[in-house]
């Protein structure tokens, strides 16, 4: 369990003009710059000057839809979005210590294609690319692919555990050193350091090597959301940060505890596994300014905004007391969900961390140059290297 009076980890994530569906009609929304890479850019920047840990980035295979499961056919939401991992790739070069996590769906997907995208995001940022993995579970997105019968859940989550198996031994694939680029002698690459992965499991037969060289962090961070027990396992098995959605501090204790017991069991019990907690923020001056923004926005939307996660608004100091005790319940970091943006990003980076700072739980700078430093984990061994 985290040191309640130690530091902890935060992080946002990144959706459109907000998570609420009211916000792109805010007055300072950028509607008219959703699908531009400026946009996305100020809004890394903005969390990359308070040090954040660093940014996630929503995706679909579909459509936004108010439904979790199919289209809802709504003209009044914003829908269409840009590639997760391409926005990080083009917003990388214009950061220096944040990290960026997209979103991949690992449903429907190649895992060969994903672990060279994330593998190259690594080069570009240097040494700060993760990859967050989503399954899903729609029949419409499933049309796509011409998968028409859905699978149990199961089996969506079993399926993920193997993608990211796969992408894991492709980054090992490439021992670091590999590449000899030796002029004099004409040998660039050493083939005794490329490795077979020979993977074959109900889902997927991956030989390998990569195409791409072993990423600079040696192993891009793996995320993953989860609600109940099949997700946690993922998460324990598999995961380096994991995301989970409690309402108040016992919860965030029991699910973290339940995640910390499949971790052991998962054979995992020396590896460093950050749980964070998800909260969606509606965050002002005054709780009475937060209160009225809310309900704007659920005005604007025509129905009361409602989540997965706990929806806190309030004042960036009641934030701070919020998270510290979760934080002494035994998570070792935060994902905030901004409910409009860019107000509640900048109430995070303007009022939240300067509060946190005060009470000496978050950084003051950034201490490392790559995510997994960030996050206190080391450059991990290579599998198929012999020692």
């Amino acid at each position: 369990m985290p040191d309640p009076l130690s530091p902890f980890h935060l992080a946002v994530a990144l959706d459109g003009a907000g998570w609420h569906p009211g916000a792109w009609r805010a007055a300072d929304a950028r509607p008219d710059d959703l699908l531009d890479a400026g946009y996305w850019a100020d809004l890394v920047a903005e969390a990359e000057r308070a040090s954040l840990d660093f940014v996630t980035i929503e995706d679909s295979l579909a459509l936004q839809s108010d439904h979790p499961f199919k289209p809802d056919e709504r003209t009044d939401r914003v829908r269409g979005r840009l590639d997760a991992v391409l926005i990080a790739a083009r917003i990388a070069p214009l950061t220096q210590r944040i990290g960026l996590v997209p979103t991949a769906i690992v449903t429907h997907t190649e895992p060969f294609h994903l672990s060279k995208s994330i593998a190259t995001l690594d080069y570009v940022s240097t040494g700060r690319a993760g990859v967050r993995v989503q399954v899903s579970g729609r029949r419409d997105v499933a049309a796509h692919f011409g998968r028409s019968e859905p699978q149990q859940v199961s089996e969506y989550f079993a399926e993920a555990k193997d993608y990211v198996e796969v992408l894991r031994r492709l980054w090992d694939s490439w021992e670091d050193d590999a590449e000899i680029r030796d002029v004099a002698t004409g040998r660039f690459i050493d083939r005794d350091k490329l490795h077979y992965i020979d993977f074959e499991g109900p889902w997927f037969a991956v030989k390998g090597p990569s195409i791409t060289p072993r990423p600079p962090q040696g192993q891009p961070i793996v995320a993953a959301l989860g609600h109940s027990g099949v997700p946690y396992e993922l998460i324990a098995g598999s995961a380096d940060v994991g995301f989970i959605t409690p309402h108040d501090a016992a919860q965030a204790a029991d699910i973290a505890g339940e995640i910390r017991a499949l971790q052991w069991a998962a054979g995992r019990s020396r590896d460093t596994l950050h749980i964070f907690g998800d909260v969606v923020v509606f965050l002002d001056h005054t709780p009475q300014a937060a209160q009225a923004r809310r309900r704007r926005l659920d005005d604007l939307a025509g129905a009361e905004y409602r989540s997965d996660a706990e929806i806190f608004v309030g004042t960036p100091a009641r934030l701070a007391d919020l998270l510290q005790e979760w934080h002494a319940a035994g998570l070792s970091g935060f994902r905030l969900r901004p409910a409009a943006l860019p107000h509640d990003l900048v109430q995070i980076t303007a009022g939240l961390v300067p509060e946190l700072r005060r009470r000496g739980l978050f950084r003051t700078a950034y201490e490392a140059d790559t995510l997994r430093g960030l996050l206190g984990l080391a450059h991990p061994a290579n599998r198929y290297e012999i020692a």
